[in-house]
């Protein structure tokens, strides 16, 4: 799904967000709490549910959903002296704080890793593969260098190039040492760590709405 709210583009499938199509950058654990409080905007959603969502198996201070958000405002110039982008309920929660409209499909071409049964979305550019919680495919595994691989994508190809990683990247059998273009279906290896790219390349038709509510929540992986 894809879901603007005021002067901004969320494309979850792409893991991008935009404004006035240019992208901004934000690390995968601001992107998925950024996507769980438009999703479920109007609706507040509380602290423990965020946490239950964004850390579903380790225990983290409050401390770590507030340096989230503070990226998020600060990301989004959410200054509050207007509507603010990101509202704060004391003792509760957050909730988007502008109108979402929300684009059942996208009309473009899709890319996404299938890792270990889920599916992780690629943007068109660049996307960093390795255990540098920046990366937009973060794999937290030993045996996977902090920067371990690069699959970038434009309008003609998808190319994926080891980026000097200590345990190598492969393609079926083959560690590869140059970029090299990707196909759909390609077993594709990140150290110890095996993924398989996936395409779909066909046109939707795109339809737009502005629910009154939404379902109350949750997955932000798939």
């Amino acid at each position: 799904m894809s879901m603007r709210f005021g002067p901004f583009l969320l494309d979850g499938p792409r893991r991008q967000l935009l404004r006035a199509r240019t992208p901004l950058h934000l690390t995968p654990k601001a992107f998925d709490l950024l996507s769980i409080l438009v999703a479920q905007s109007p609706h507040v959603v509380s602290k423990r549910e965020l946490h239950h969502a964004l850390w579903p198996d380790t225990f983290v201070s409050d401390a770590s959903l507030t340096g989230l958000i503070k990226e998020l405002r600060r990301v989004l110039h959410d200054d509050g002296l207007n509507v603010p982008v990101i509202r704060t309920v004391h003792r509760i929660g957050y909730a988007c704080g502008l109108e979402v409209e929300r684009n059942t499909h996208v009309r473009h071409a899709s890319h996404w890793l299938v890792l270990h049964g889920r599916r992780v979305f690629l943007r068109d550019g660049d996307n960093i593969i390795g255990r540098d919680p920046a990366s937009e495919v973060c794999l937290e595994m030993p045996g996977v260098s902090r920067r371990h691989a690069r699959i970038a994508i434009d309008a003609d190809s998808v190319r994926l190039e080891d980026l000097g990683s200590k345990n190598g990247t492969t393609i079926g059998e083959s560690r590869i040492r140059t970029a090299v273009a990707l196909g759909n279906g390609d077993r594709l290896g990140f150290g110890p760590v095996v993924a398989v790219y996936r395409t779909s390349g066909a046109g939707i038709s795109t339809e737009t709405h502005t629910p009154s509510r939404t379902p109350h929540l949750f997955a932000v992986s798939d």
